[in-house]
């Protein structure tokens, strides 16, 4: 039995990594800030299953908070060390980057520092960062390989998350820490982050409110299904030295199949309203996964259409919450396209 440090325990990703280090017998602190950036509630449901486990102990803290950060490593230090540190407290998202991205850079290269430079204080050997596909940009070929050229990036978000990984580097080549960094193809699932474009597509869809889509619904992602994603994650624990590795489907669908196939579960059909691809947005996602399953021995097990049933599921099931969730709108009336 190991100890481990999961950082954005209450998030989407964050939860679903610690469940399954604590559903192994491993021992997990969990750290979260709990802020607004979607309704804490969902944070809280997620929260509320891992204080079920025994060897859960969470504390709420902000990565950007150093101080409080270091007393916590150090108490928990006091008789068995931390075996690896699971980085996957950000702010996610492109749109709300471009406005603040101070608020991003902050967060996921500021917090992402003071986390690796604790890593080296205490002695903890392994650092396992997420990353993002959204530093691929729009301009390498598909599918994208952890080589392409990440150097201009469409958004504050990615950008930060770019700053991450050289810091990442920095520190493995300088002090010797074992890094894994993971870039996550459009996870999706359930109890997932409002501001996507499934888990909003299926609300607005159960509740017969018009959906937002931008373009004509033909630009396709590589949907990967959140267990396996933090599956990957786990994996990723194992000494690696320095590697950067894609965990995505490999498999990409267009957002017009994503609808029919939330229609189908749902029974209802969709309404549609047109607006504008924003300048941040980019056409196609596609993730080459070779070397997830050459290192980690790691490939998807969820199918699209399976995942999207077990997510329409559990919006059915947990109807009461799911249902009265603040779900962001992302245009006006006025920007409509049709």
């Amino acid at each position: 039995m190991s100890k481990f440090m999961v950082t954005g325990a209450a998030g989407f990703i964050g939860s679903r990594v610690a469940d399954q280090l604590l559903s192994q017998g491993e021992d997990v602190i969990g750290i979260d800030n709990l802020n607004d950036a979607y309704d804490p509630r969902l944070k809280l449901h997620r929260l509320d299953a891992l204080r079920l486990y025994p060897n859960f102990v969470f504390q709420q803290i902000d990565i950007c908070d150093r101080q409080s950060l270091e007393e916590l490593i150090k108490k928990q230090t006091t008789n068995e060390n931390v075996a690896a540190i699971f980085n996957l407290a950000a702010r996610a998202g492109v749109p709300v980057s471009v406005e603040n991205p101070w608020l991003y850079v902050d967060t996921n290269t500021t917090g992402t520092l003071n986390l690796l430079d604790l890593a080296k204080q205490f002695g903890i050997p392994k650092f396992v960062l997420a990353s993002t596909s959204s530093l691929y940009g729009s301009q390498n070929p598909l599918p994208y390989n952890e080589n392409a050229n990440t150097d201009r990036p469409l958004s504050p978000y990615a950008a930060s998350k770019k700053g991450a990984e050289a810091l990442a580097y920095t520190y493995h080549h300088l002090y010797g820490l074992d890094v894994s960094v993971l870039r996550y193809f459009t996870v999706y699932g359930p109890a997932g982050r409002p501001d996507m474009s499934i888990f909003r597509f299926v609300h607005w869809i159960e509740s017969g409110v018009p959906i937002q889509l931008t373009g004509d619904g033909s630009q396709s992602r590589d949907f990967t299904y959140v267990d396996d994603v933090a599956r990957g994650t786990v994996l990723a624990v194992r000494p690696l030295g320095y590697e950067i590795i894609n965990l995505g489907s490999d498999r990409p669908y267009t957002l017009n199949e994503m609808i029919a196939l939330i229609e189908k579960f749902t029974g209802k059909n969709a309404e549609i309203q047109s607006f504008p691809t924003p300048h941040t947005d980019i056409n196609a996602t596609w993730a080459d996964i070779n070397k997830a399953r050459n290192l980690l021995g790691w490939l998807p097990q969820v199918s699209f259409e399976e995942g999207i049933g077990r997510l329409v599921s559990w919006y059915q099931e947990n109807q009461a919450l799911a249902s009265t969730i603040n779900f962001p709108t992302l245009f006006k009336q006025n920007e409509k396209v049709s």
